[in-house]
């Protein structure tokens, strides 16, 4: 046999994938303290996407794909009228979630924000409860998507600790792709196998790229680019349930494979099993809709704000001390043309919070960005890394998204240094953040809904065992406008 000929012979599922498909089927979450934190997560998430209703760039993407189209059973979209199929059911719902960059984060290797899976989770859920209603079964509760948004987050921030898609060109929602196709092939009745070979589609998938996050092309596919991931997910999902067969080694293929096309070669590091560690240590965006590399640096500028608001004019510099995943993503000179961009310039927050002692999303819009004393403040901004910074982010026992700002002054004279190393919505700060959460979450309803509906909402949401017990279709239900 010549040596130039390739064998047939189908190998063995790669390893990574029959984890990820093991850990769907096997685990069981015993952990309160995850099932509490799923809570708040969904709480959060919910607020975020009700909030994003008030941008008619949000909801120009909304709605059914052919206008008029009816869905029975259809997925009932939050804080609108919509009943949609399931993959755009789960493009809307991710989208929403994601628009204003405000809801739940993880920074690893890879960053990413773990809540955009409940565009899959709530999208089926929904519709597959409705489904078995119909016929006179039993859908599902809220404590089995609850139980699902754990694994979802287990699986993108697990394969996120050690493994940095960014670093070569790839954006972060393939992970929602491939936890979010993990618990909706499990979700629409899947078998082991099954599981592993729609995960295997989700590797094969084409990805995102990460232009559309980076100057000088930032711009709002940022923003429904987990929608898109999560339905996909969905799809590719019902593909291989309606008999689709899996590759067994998508990732390791040589010169065909993820790893030899997509990502140097190298294969994916993992530094712990699959548990529920993901949610349990999950950052909450709760102070600023930003980027949450900037988060402490805008509560920085915040604490500055009354120090130097009657000052701007004798401002000789601002010294920004920050970590190395903030320079490289989200510092920024010169002219920033969407809302999307801003967002995503370090130097742009920090001035907004240290000129209004505030940052909120409105801020971002081009009226707001018209103000010249925000790029007067820019220009002044010196950007530095702290070594020390950029290893704490990383350490497993500390996860700090550190951030420091000085101001100097003409005369001679500066602000105090304000150094803060751990965001509200860091583990280490949850006694004082869950209020916070919790107070940010009716203010978004409340943005919407009537204060009688929000109240309902909110009620629902306040306690862990009646939330756990209630219906998927009820809660639905509860969210409709």
């Amino acid at each position: 046999m010549s040596a130039n000929v390739e064998s047939a012979e189908r190998p063995d599922f790669d390893q990574v994938i029959t984890d990820i498909a093991d850990y769907v089927v096997d685990y069981e979450v015993n952990s309160d303290l995850a099932y509490e934190t799923a809570r708040y997560c969904l709480m959060d998430t919910l607020g975020c996407g009700i909030l994003a209703l008030s941008f008619p760039a949000c909801t120009k993407m909304l709605g059914p794909q052919v206008e008029g189209m009816s869905v029975p059973n259809g997925v009932r979209v939050p804080g609108t009228p919509y009943e949609l199929e399931p993959v755009k059911g789960a493009f809307d719902i991710g989208c929403m979630v994601r628009w204003l960059d405000y809801n739940d984060t993880w920074l690893a290797a890879e960053w990413g924000h773990p809540s955009d899976n409940l565009g899959a989770i709530l999208s089926l859920a929904d519709y597959l409860s409705r489904v078995e209603e119909a016929r006179g079964c039993t859908g599902l509760t809220m404590r089995d998507v609850l139980t699902a948004m754990i694994k979802a987050h287990e699986i993108q921030g697990c394969l996120a600790l050690e493994n940095s898609f960014n670093r070569v060109g790839l954006d972060h929602v393939i992970l929602v792709k491939v936890a979010s196709t993990a618990i909706a092939a499990q979700m629409l009745g899947g078998s082991r196998e099954q599981i592993r070979d729609a995960v295997s589609h989700a590797w094969l998938d084409g990805q995102s790229l990460r232009t559309y996050r980076h100057t000088p092309n930032t711009g709002p596919r940022k923003s429904w680019a987990a929608g898109d991931a999560t339905s996909r997910a969905v799809r590719l999902a019902q593909i291989v349930m309606s008999g689709e067969i899996g590759y067994p080694s998508a990732l390791s293929a040589p010169t065909w494979g993820f790893y030899d096309v997509l990502f140097g070669g190298k294969e994916f590091k993992f530094q712990r099993d699959y548990g529920s560690y993901v949610m349990e240590q999950i950052l909450f965006k709760i102070s600023f809709p930003a980027e949450f590399h900037s988060q402490t640096a805008v509560e920085a500028g915040v604490r500055l704000h009354q120090d130097i608001k009657n000052r701007l004019d004798e401002i000789e510099r601002i010294e920004l001390t920050t970590h190395e995943a903030a320079i490289r993503i989200i510092s920024k000179t010169g002219k920033l043309d969407n809302p999307a961009d801003r967002d995503h310039c370090l130097q742009y927050m920090v001035a907004v919070a240290l000129l209004k002692g505030n940052l909120v999303a409105e801020d971002y819009e081009d009226d707001a960005a018209a103000n010249p004393r925000i790029d007067a403040l820019r220009d002044k901004m010196e950007v530095k890394e702290d070594k020390r910074y950029s290893a704490e982010y990383h350490d497993p026992e500390k996860r700090s998204i550190a951030n420091a700002l000085q101001i100097f002054f003409k005369d001679g004279s500066s602000t105090e240094k304000i150094e803060i190393e751990y965001p509200v919505g860091h583990k280490r700060r949850r006694e004082e953040g869950i209020p916070l959460l919790e107070a940010k979450f009716k203010a978004n309803l409340k943005s919407h809904y009537s204060d009688n509906q929000a109240e309902k909402i909110i009620a629902l949401c306040s306690d862990q065992k009646s939330l756990e017990k209630t219906k998927v279709t009820d809660f639905m239900a509860a969210l409709v406008s």
